[in-house]
């Protein structure tokens, strides 16, 4: 017999709740510090930006007027418009760098803020039911959607931006050959570069919307949820039709993550997996209960797929809607369709958080 004690569900959770609370404070202090250094470092680019911009322009006086100036006067502008200009490019790239690491700091805070969450919503449902979880089972579904969250993201890095980048080292090099044999071929690939990096860009944007929309913490759900719905209308041959129904209102912070990614979750589905050409989308604000339906009339799957699939989308939907106290439901056939509904209890998870 084993000397070692089985853990209790409720002790685990709040040992993992101090653990992450210690967690997030650190993560708050380097994000601060962070963007204290991003604020100097963009004061200190735009202060070269000025100076370089002053000492381009005096070169260009040197250079529409070289007899006024010796030999050395011009060596020393050229060198100045050069040492300004690297000292510019290595300012600029450390501005760029410190904006990527408060990214990674605000998704890390983000992912245990919700997991925090979660974990609040776990204990209390363990304290005041008493249901005989196995040590970490609630933990293992937080984790596990997680995963699939991160699993997604990857792909659409790859797919998206990571793609868009290889095109542009591709196309880089294809236009610096051309230069040497034929520039007017040169200047119309890099003419088609300047379109391609347009469409990345908009593509990256439309990424950053779907990694963390801003508007989702300044306006809430349903405003962003309509913002996403049109977006996607641009997709050829599918048709959107949003319903909102009860009350348009801000929801804890957790929830409209959840729901949102949930929605996100629930379209791309019908829109790049399903293949329908008519998908809707209701939402309804109920006094006491969430509810959302999304009903496509695309090729369908078979439901036992749930059972064998431990990371599908449509299994973690189900996993968050239950820890939470709600109910899921799918209906599907190969060939007919799917519909996916979940409805979650306002009321009880207010008196939660």
């Amino acid at each position: 017999m084993s000397g070692r004690q089985e853990q209790n569900p409720l002790d685990l959770t709040e040992r993992l709740l101090e653990q992450v609370e210690q967690l997030l404070s650190s993560l708050r202090r380097e994000l601060y510090e962070q963007e204290r250094l991003l604020q100097q470092s963009q004061q200190e680019v735009e202060k070269l930006s000025r100076k370089n911009a002053s000492i381009t322009a005096e070169l260009q006086k040197m250079q529409s007027h070289t007899d006024e100036f010796s030999r050395h006067e011009l060596r020393m502008g050229y060198e100045a418009a050069l040492e300004a200009q690297q000292r510019l490019y290595l300012m600029s790239g450390k501005v760029e760098k410190i904006q990527s690491q408060i990214q990674q700091l605000k998704m890390q805070s983000e992912w245990l803020e919700n997991f925090r969450l979660h974990l609040d919503t776990l204990q209390e449902s363990l304290a005041s039911s008493g249901r005989g979880l196995r040590p970490g089972e609630g933990i293992e579904m937080i984790i596990q959607a997680q995963e699939a969250e991160r699993q997604r993201l990857s792909r659409q890095m790859h797919d998206g931006p990571a793609q868009a980048l290889s095109n542009f080292i591709l196309q880089t090099e294809i236009a610096m050959r051309l230069f040497e044999i034929d520039p007017a071929k040169a200047k119309e690939e890099l003419e088609s570069l300047k379109l391609s990096a347009t469409q990345a860009f908009q593509k990256v944007r439309d990424f950053i919307f779907e990694l963390r929309p801003m508007m989702l913490d300044d306006l809430g759900l349903v405003p962003t949820v309509r913002r996403y719905v049109e977006a996607l209308q641009n997709v050829p041959g599918v048709s959107i039709q949003l319903t909102l129904g009860g009350v348009e209102r801000r929801l804890e912070p957790y929830l409209e993550v959840m729901v949102f990614r949930a929605i996100q979750e629930l379209l791309g589905n019908a829109v790049r997996h399903s293949q329908a050409s008519e998908v809707r989308l209701h939402l309804d604000l109920g006094d006491n209960h969430l509810r959302v339906v999304v009903d496509d009339n695309g090729k369908g799957f078979d439901p036992e797929i749930l059972r064998e699939r431990t990371n599908m989308g449509l299994k973690v939907i189900r996993d968050r809607v239950e820890m939470v106290g709600g109910e899921f439901q799918l209906n599907t056939r190969i060939g007919e369709g799917t519909r996916v509904s979940f409805s979650i209890p306002l009321q009880e998870i207010a008196q939660l958080t």
